[in-house]
Formats: C-alpha cells, structure tokens, sequence
C-alpha cells in the first residue's frame, strides 16, 4: 500500500502527483502489462541483447 504523507494546508494536486510519481516507482502497471501475454524466454533474451546493444551504441556515440 502506498502512503503519501500531506502536510496541512498541501495542495490536493500536489499530493496527487506525490501519488502517482511513487505508484509508477513501484512499476506494478509495468509488471501487469508484462504478465497480460506470456513472453518466451529466448525472446525475452534476445529483446536484453538489443536493449544493450543501442545502449552501449548510445554511449559510444557521446564519446
């Protein structure tokens, strides 16, 4: 469970914000999405190795 702690006289919106900035911290809608079809693991591997591989070109690229 998610607690927010709002000072007296804290705008709702800004307590509001504080709320979903921790909720998408905790990566609960990230995980739910990924649980809605099942990936294999060979793809899920080769989806890693393209991730890293336009990382590290990324930070080749900087320097």
């Amino acid at each position: 469970m998610i607690i927010v702690p709002v000072k007296e006289g804290e705008n709702i919106e800004r307590a509001l914000k504080k709320y979903k900035k921790k909720f998408e911290r905790t990566g609960v809608l990230k995980e739910l999405r990924n649980r809605k079809h099942y990936t294999k693991k060979s793809v899920l591997r080769r989806q890693q190795i393209i991730k890293a591989q336009y990382l590290e070109h990324l930070r080749n690229k900087e320097a």
